[in-house]
């Protein structure tokens, strides 16, 4: 258990990194981190350079698994099963894809065209923006193993419930006709060497960081500023744990937001310090990278108005019946 222990400190929560910037802060900048001041600038540090080294190891990881399994192998296995089979693989498949919500879609539109059933592209939808296996790392490195895999497991089962519903509901007509008139290329597939793998890995980093980095750098000032500036007293007055509105009222103002989970999990680790409950941070999380509005502008252009409030109102509601679950039993998780 030492050992565990001791890895869980250096290589998730990166303690030699803490002493580092602690190091910087007080010597560098000649500010003690018992300060307001010393302890935001800390922070803001430390949390960016420890979410872009896993966020680049772990990326780099995936992508060299992904790479065995480009999309049209992917829709050839998923296109080999139906029902709820179906729908649990497309989820399962949505966590080892490392996409934000608006870049899932073009894979949702090329999945449905290629004859896919919409439920099966809709578990992968909600799925592939709301869990990656780099998440759980990541709330790993933040919170614990237990918070987690629970995340991902409730993150899954959302997927998995959500497309089957709309499966259930026969809705294909509810998708634009330009949809199932899109052309698919079927490409043979090329071996491709360990280099090539290695190159395809790196370039995946590059661009998914490209496309992160402002996001995490305005979550982590945020979660900064939260952590050092307001006062518990009003952050637990608006987002307490006694709060029975606290989940509802994190969801709604999550959704307009536009952000991946790497940014928003500097804001959620502030929120819990500061005395929110769990699922109120995690529902908040869930929002903007499930329900971000250029995402849901970008389904609208795709989906009839009947099957995109549909899509809403499953996955809000399964963001608050997780969130609330995760108050009443946060006890189990901390």
């Amino acid at each position: 258990m030492k050992i565990l222990s001791f890895l869980n400190a250096q290589l998730l929560k990166m303690q030699w990194l803490w002493d580092i910037v602690k190091w910087i802060v007080e010597k560098g900048f000649k500010l003690s981190i018992d300060t307001r001041l010393g302890a935001s600038i800390h922070f803001f540090i430390y949390d960016v350079i420890k979410i872009f080294i896993l966020l680049s190891v772990l990326i780099f990881s995936i992508s060299y698994i992904q790479s065995f399994f480009p999309p049209e192998r992917t829709r050839k296995i998923l296109g080999r099963y139906k029902g709820i089979t179906s729908n649990i693989l497309a989820a399962l498949l949505g966590t080892v894809t490392p996409f934000c919500s608006c870049s899932s879609i073009p894979l949702f539109i090329g999945f449905t065209s290629a004859g896919l059933p919409i439920g099966t592209t809709f578990s992968f939808l909600i799925s592939s923006p709301l869990v990656d296996l780099a998440s759980i790392i990541l709330i790993a490195s933040i919170f614990n193993f237990k918070i987690a895999l629970a995340y991902v497991i409730v993150g899954v089962v959302l997927a998995i419930i959500g497309g089957s519903v709309i499966s259930k509901l026969g809705l294909e007509e509810d998708v634009e006709e330009f949809v199932y008139n899109n052309k698919v290329i079927d490409i043979s597939e090329e071996d491709l060497t360990t280099r090539d793998r290695i190159e395809f890995s790196k370039d995946q980093v590059l661009d998914i960081v490209k496309k992160v980095w402002l996001y995490v750098i305005i979550g982590v000032g945020i979660g900064a500023a939260i952590h050092n500036y307001i006062p518990e007293e009003i952050i637990t007055a608006l987002l307490g744990k006694d709060k029975w509105y606290s989940v509802l009222l994190a969801t709604i103002v999550g959704i307009p937001m536009y952000a991946d989970i790497f940014g928003t999990l500097p804001i959620a680790e502030a929120l819990v310090n500061k005395g929110v409950g769990l699922g109120t941070a995690l529902s908040f999380m869930m929002a903007v990278t499930a329900l971000s509005f250029p995402s849901i502008v970008m389904l609208s252009k795709i989906i009839k108005k009947r099957l995109l409030w549909i899509f809403i109102s499953l996955v809000s509601t399964g963001i608050l019946i997780i969130g609330y679950f995760f108050n009443t039993f946060s006890y189990i998780f901390m």
